[in-house]
């Protein structure tokens, strides 16, 4: 199977970007819409709708939701990838919608959506809500849940810029997990079920992206979506859309998540269960946060009269301007930076720091800035 040619074919290109809101899949929801597959099962707080999509016939049934957080859009646009692929009309397509029933909520949190941000028009955060069930979204999410009886649930989401694969340099593309069920982090064969199939996905991954998948920190926290269905006995997979090299708009990792949902569905309808499944999944690496999306090393300041080599560093805040993000890079941090990357670095090698304002760095400050050498930074890279 050509993953990569598969994906190119199914490629959703309506949809591209970090901005995805309700009114951009609609329409595509509507056109993929045949013999009743699309309905609305829910409201969010500010009245948006929350649709399900449910198509296939098959025997093992398939939960998927994405956006719970409203500014992690990657998964969705994976998830219309894939769907596009269900409704191809190919052999592959009619083996998929033979073998499994799958029920997706594309976006769960419409209103954080529109407004980019994690948490939901309450400002709830939906993924610490699935006990007391506050919001009408984790209402929703838990009544789909039971009715329709899944037997894999698939937790899509998005993770900042700042995690790496480990101490190993290299950024977490894609991390997985299968949660906890309980504060001993035990296996019990639920559990097993999600870590076999994730040792299976990154087994498959590893040609395309080697080196580049994580494994999240499995804490036990029963207010977590994932640890409570955990609990519950269905098996849970934590999918987490990371960072890949120069791709803050995550249309290069949205290939590699389209990659692991068709290879999740793939290993499950050929029970391709991978030998040494545990150890497989406890030697992926664990996420760690070790990288700032921009550090400059070795640059002089005039600090009251005293000159000193230091290093600094800055972080992209993803800012919902007139209906656009953009990307504005503010100074985080200043320091030795011992054990942390950057995803663009620059080394001053003793040039002298100066903006309009001061002779050195300030936390919080837009990054731009001036050298000696007369190298300029604008928001963060260097002006061309």
């Amino acid at each position: 199977m050509n993953l990569e040619q598969l994906y190119l074919e199914n490629k959703e290109n309506s949809i591209a970007g970090r901005y995805l809101t309700l009114e951009n899949i609609e329409p595509l929801l509507h056109r993929l819409n045949v013999d009743n597959a699309l309905s609305i099962i829910g409201k969010s707080v500010q009245d948006r709708d929350i649709y399900k999509y449910q198509i296939g016939t098959g025997k093992t049934r398939i939960f998927l939701w994405s956006q719970m957080h409203g500014n992690e859009s990657t998964t969705t646009k994976a998830l219309f990838d894939f769907l596009n692929l269900l409704k191809s009309g190919t052999d592959l397509a009619q083996k998929l919608l033979s073998n499994f029933t799958f029920y997706t909520i594309p976006i769960l949190n419409p209103d954080g959506a529109k407004l980019y941000t994690r948490v939901n028009a309450n400002e709830i955060d939906l993924n610490r809500d699935s006990q007391d069930l506050t919001q009408p979204e984790s209402r929703v999410l838990r009544a789909a849940f039971e009715s329709f009886r899944p037997d894999y649930c698939f937790n899509l989401h998005d993770q900042r810029t700042i995690f790496g694969v480990n101490d190993t340099g290299k950024v977490a593309t894609v991390s997985f997990l299968a949660p906890s069920y309980n504060e001993e982090r035990e296996i019990n064969p639920s559990r097993l079920k999600a870590i076999e199939l994730i040792a299976g996905i990154n087994k498959v991954l590893q040609d395309f992206i080697p080196g580049q998948v994580g494994r999240f920190d499995d804490s036990f926290n029963i207010n977590c979506i994932g640890d409570t269905f955990q609990y519950l006995g269905v098996p849970t997979l934590l999918f987490e859309a990371g960072h890949f090299p120069d791709d803050y708009e995550r249309e290069e990792t949205r290939k590699y998540i389209f990659m692991a949902l068709l290879s999740s569905f793939t290993i499950l309808s050929e029970n391709d269960i991978v030998i040494n499944g545990i150890n497989n999944y406890l030697n992926i690496p664990q996420n760690k946060a070790v990288f700032y999306d921009f550090i400059y090393k070795n640059v002089k300041i005039n600090y009251d009269g005293i000159e000193k080599i230091t290093n600094f560093a800055s972080q992209y805040k993803e800012e919902l301007i007139d209906n656009k993000i953009q990307f504005n890079a503010y100074i985080v941090e200043i320091g030795d930076l011992e054990g942390y990357y950057g995803h663009f670095e620059y080394d001053a090698e003793g040039a002298v720091y100066k903006d309009d304002l001061e002779q050195f760095p300030k936390l919080g400050q837009k990054s731009n800035f001036y050298l000696e050498n007369g190298v300029e930074f604008v928001n963060g890279l260097i002006k061309k």
